[in-house]
């Protein structure tokens, strides 16, 4: 099997990707869903550069005209639900700070009474 210049280019960035998401869950910054997760994406995305062939059969199973147009809907589904995720992650920070900040102002009233 011949690798091109691409596919190269690409397992190294996965692995290399792979390896952050594994230092991440050994310094405690990532959980197990977490590493489990990008694992999965990362690891499948290796596969499929090194066997792209894999994507035309499941286009065809699935009914898509070609496999790169799989990989573009699931990525584009993937990133979809990422952005959700942050998105409500920062909601979330967004009422945790303010509600930080009434507690402060709060406390600073009542030593400013005494």
């Amino acid at each position: 099997m011949t690798f091109t210049f691409v596919q190269f280019l690409l397992i190294t960035f996965l692995l290399f990707a792979l390896s952050r998401v594994i230092l991440r869950f050994k310094g405690g910054n990532l959980s197990l869903f977490g590493l489990l997760f990008w694992s999965l994406l990362f690891g499948s995305a290796t596969v499929i550069v090194l066997f792209p062939i894999l994507t035309s059969d499941i286009a065809n199973k699935l009914g898509v005209g070609r496999g790169v147009d799989v990989v573009v809907y699931a990525s584009i589904a993937v990133l979809f639900y990422l952005v959700f995720r942050l998105y409500i992650y920062l909601q979330d920070l967004k009422q945790e700070i303010t509600e930080l900040v009434k507690k402060i102002a709060l406390r600073d009233i009542e030593k400013g009474k005494k």
